[in-house]
Order: structure tokens, then sequence, then C-alpha cells
């Protein structure tokens, strides 16, 4: 598997090498946020969030994805009755006018209605965009009322598994970039859970919100999901029994075709249409060298009614210290699935547009890098700033100004101070502080010989360049760095 780490796959603390200057940075502070679940950014995390974000859109355009964005809000109409018992979580806006809107929920509903208000039969698309959630928002576990969500959707009719499969590659490919921990990927079906309910006599009207108690068991013990079937749900205590022999399976190929066998579950024709595929997928994964990252997970539901045939999610696998202290997962950091009726919902005709994706889970990947760096310590520059232009002399301002107006023409990032008459050693504390690699430095001296000073913050080296080649010395000494 490359390493694709977020700085062309060095480890995290070369990775953030560029960007981590020694002397000064600023440390990543903590977040207050002003109305609950959600909360402002300081330049230090901003650049952490570009830099997970830079890696995961180059993963998708790396797929042949392109890039889409939809309103922030939609008709109401359009989002209700999609998502199921989390339905209660929509936002919805006040009535201006005549038009009943809502906050999108997620970035999958606003695509499928997009392709049928365009009639695109095909496409393969990414999103990043805001999304808003009325949770009760606990934000230790990185869930916020508004959030990023990165989406990558492949649409269209097209042989069975190759893009599901290729979405599981996209996943890999992310999460070992990102360095974050061992990680794996559940795969279940949900025409595999419908058949399983139906054979352990789930009654039909039940099946989606027995699914959505199932969805929790990565949260909550089998104990309490079976109390919540049982005791909420009304399901007799029987059924949830056998269900539970089935749930608390899981592994790879091999339970697939154990399940081929099982004498209940090979009586239900849609389970093994999704049997069919599943031993599909697992002969493409292991053709693109992922297989072991890969497990079939009977209690994978993904609570969205939309899913309609493989769902998938990526957790990440406690180290062994952490393993004693929580023994349940540390949260899904990505997933998806198929989902071949949406687009038809919005089709006046019914016109049926299969598709499949996986959606990225920034805010919990940003909260574990967070994590990681306060955990090191690491220091974070937050301007990108070259080259720094200063004087020893006072009443140079026009001639700093004449320079830098050069080396930003040139494409060269640079700043100086906003004084008439700055003192040297302020001007030279400024750029250790920000972590500025050079300073040139223009004087009487320097004027009369037609020349320019070019100093090393780091070694203190200085150099004299003629003032002609200073753009080029400058890009040159760049792109060795």
């Amino acid at each position: 598997m490359p390493q694709l780490g977020l700085l062309h796959g060095r480890a995290w603390a070369s990775l953030l090498g560029k960007l981590l200057r020694p002397p000064g940075a600023v440390c990543i502070g903590a977040v207050h946020s002003h109305s609950q679940g959600t909360r402002d950014l300081t330049p230090q995390q901003m650049v952490v969030r570009e830099k997970i974000l830079d890696l995961v859109v180059s993963c998708f355009k790396r797929h042949g994805a392109k890039g889409l964005d939809t309103p922030a809000f939609e008709l109401k109409e359009v989002l209700t009755e999609k998502y199921g018992e989390d339905s209660g979580l929509i936002y919805d806006l006040q009535d201006q006018g005549g038009e009943l809107l809502s906050l999108r929920y997620d970035l999958t509903v606003p695509f499928a209605r997009y392709l049928a208000m365009n009639k695109v039969k095909k496409m393969k698309r990414y999103h990043v965009g805001k999304v808003w959630r009325r949770e009760s928002p606990t934000v230790v576990q990185g869930r916020y009322r508004e959030f990023c969500q990165c989406d990558f959707d492949i649409a269209g009719q097209f042989d069975p598994m190759i893009p599901d499969a290729e979405c599981l590659k996209i996943m890999c490919e992310i999460l070992s970039g990102l360095q974050l921990g061992d990680f794996l990927i559940k795969v279940n079906d949900r025409r595999i859970l419908d058949g399983m309910f139906a054979v352990c006599g789930v009654p039909e009207s039940k099946f989606h919100t027995i699914c959505s108690s199932i969805d929790k068991l990565g949260k909550m013990s089998w104990k309490d999901v079976r109390h919540e079937m049982v005791a909420k749900k009304g399901l007799a205590p029987e059924v949830a029994d056998r269900i539970g022999d089935y749930v608390q399976c899981h592994g790879g190929v091999s339970l697939v075709e154990q399940m081929f066998q099982d004498p209940r579950l090979s009586q239900n024709k849609q389970a093994l249409e999704g049997l069919g595929d599943l031993k599909l997928l697992f002969e493409y994964v292991t053709l693109f060298g992922i297989a072991e990252k890969i497990s079939f997970d009977l209690s994978l539901a993904r609570g969205l009614d939309y899913y309609t045939g493989v769902v998938y999610e990526a957790v990440l696998l406690p180290t062994p210290a952490q393993a004693e202290e929580e023994p349940l997962n540390v949260g899904s950091v990505a997933a998806g699935g198929r989902y071949d009726g949406l687009v038809g919902m919005f089709d006046p005709k019914g016109h049926k547009v299969p598709c499949v994706g996986l959606s990225i889970g920034v805010e919990r990947i940003f909260s574990i890098v967070e994590q990681k760096m306060k955990t090191f310590g690491e220091k974070i520059r937050t301007t990108e700033t070259q080259v720094f232009v200063a004087s020893p002399q006072k009443n140079f301002l026009q001639e700093r100004l004449k320079l830098i107006a050069e080396l930003w023409d040139a494409g060269i990032k640079a700043e100086l101070l906003y004084k008439n008459n700055p003192k040297l050693l302020t001007q030279l504390h400024y750029c250790e502080n920000m972590g500025i690699p050079l300073v040139v430095i223009v004087g009487e001296q320097e004027l009369k010989e037609g020349v320019i000073k070019l100093r090393s913050v780091a070694s203190r080296e200085e150099v004299a360049i003629k003032r002609e080649n200073l753009v080029a010395e400058i890009q040159k000494r760049l792109s060795e760095s």
C-alpha cells in the first residue's frame, strides 16, 4: 500500500515538517464555540484541516472524480423521508415567503436531486461542504451540529461491484495516507440484513426500525441493543436472540461461503443476491491488495433508509492500551454504501440511476490528528511567507515597497512590517517567530553597490546578491529547501 502521507508519504513528524518551524510558532489552542455544536477554527487548526482536505481531494481526483457543489439549503420536501429515524435531526428554516426550506443534512441527497433534475445518467463526483444536524452535540467525540463532509460517488449503470470495490480502495488509500493508525473496513449488504430479519421472524413493518437499532452495535453492547429491540420496539425475545446469533459474526470471504450454507439464510432470495455480490467484492478487493483490511460484519447496518445494497464503514482499531480502557471501537472515520433507489425518488417518471459512494469523517479525523499533535507537542506555522523584506536604516520604506512588489510579481510569498522605520532587531525577531526562512535586507551600502543582502534566518548567514539576480537566487533556494 503506497503511503500517501500529508506531504507525499512522510511520517507524521516530518509530514508536517514543512509547516512546522522551530522557534516561537504557536501550538494548537483550545476550541471555544459560540453556539452549541459549532466552533471557530484557529489559524493553526486551519493549517491542519487544509492538509487533511488536500490529501482527501487529491485522492478523489486521482480516481477521476469531478468537483460539484450544491446549495446549503434545499426545499424541505427534498430532504424529508430520506433519512428514516434521523429525519428529526434536520434543521428547518423559518418560512421566507412561501418556500419551506431546510439546511442540507448530508451531501448524498442533494447529489441525487442534482442527477434527477439534470437528467444525468453517469457521473463520478466529489464534493466537500458543510452539513447541519440538530444533534445534542458531544463535542468530545468530534460530533458537531455544523460539520464538513467529503464525499465521493459513482453514479451510473455498471457491472456489479467494480465501482463498490474502488470506493473501498479509496477509503484505504486515504486512511493509510493520513497515518492515523490501524483501521478496518466493515462490509455488509442491506439485502443480507433484510433477508436475515425475514428468516429470523421480524415483521416487515419493523425492518427499518430494527435496522437502526442494529446500527448502534458499535456504540452499545449486544445486551443493550437487544433490550432496545424487545422493550422499546416490541420485538419478540426469541426473534431478537435469533438476530443475535447472526449479528455477532464477522470474518473474511470464508464467512460469506459459510452464510451461503446457512440453513435459514440460504432460503432467502434477497440474502443470496447480497452474498453473491459480496463474494465478487472480495475477489476485487483482493486484486486491489486490500483484502486484509476488509471484514464481512453482519452487525453493520448503516442507519440511513436510502441504502439498498452493499454498506461499509471504516473504524480505527484501538491500540492495545486503548483497548483496555475502552472495549468499544473508536468510532467510524469513513462510511458509505450503495443507494440505487434515491435518484428515482426525485425523477417525475421514477427513472433510477444506480449509485455508490463514500463519505470521509473529516471532523473525527481532525480531532484525532489534533490530539496526536498535542501529545507530540507539534508546532505549526500558520503562514507560508517565504521571504521578509527588511532594512537596517531609516527612510527606506520606498525601497522596501519597490522590492516587495518585485517579489510578489514573481510569485514569491513575501511580507514586510507596516512601519516607516522599524528596528532591524524587531524585523528579525518577527521572522523567527513566524518561521520565515529568508530575509532580504536593503540599506544605503547595498543601494550604492547595486546589491541586496540575502540572509538565512536559521543559520544567520548573509550573502550579497546583485539586485537583478535576486529573484532567481531566491527561487533557487526555495526550490532546494
